[in-house]
């Protein structure tokens, strides 16, 4: 069974943000790789792109199908992570760890749900 990790905030879209860190952290759920299956390219935002809360600002291809990625944040991406897109089975292996993707400097938190809202949405347990 899929894992929910506890303390992140979630998109509906399965996009994963961690406020925690500075700047925020952001992935996709271990519900949104077990459904895609094998993640086998990644198309993310560069350094300086300004994202809006809600909009497509990516995709993510596995051998099922291709996705958009929606950005769960306003603000400017800061970092891509380079070791994602050189091997993007990290989103497989590790999607709340060596698998993020980007962070950025937020200027506002979209509409997202908490660890637990998630849960009852998609099921899941929480970890």
């Amino acid at each position: 069974m899929s894992t929910v990790k506890a303390g992140l905030r979630y998109s509906e879209d399965h996009e994963w943000l961690d406020t925690a860190v500075t700047p925020a952290r952001v992935g996709v759920t271990a519900i949104a790789v077990e459904a895609l299956g094998d993640v086998v390219h990644l198309e993310l935002p560069e350094a300086g792109t300004e994202l809006a809360a809600g909009d497509p600002c990516g995709e993510i291809e596995s051998t099922k199908s291709v996705s958009d990625l929606y950005a769960p944040a306003t603000g400017t991406v800061v970092e891509v992570n380079q070791a994602v897109l050189d091997d993007p089975a990290l989103v497989n292996e590790d999607p709340y760890g060596a698998g993020w993707l980007f962070t950025v400097e937020m200027s506002a938190e979209g509409t997202l749900l908490s660890a637990e809202e998630y849960l009852e949405r998609n099921g899941g347990e929480l970890a």
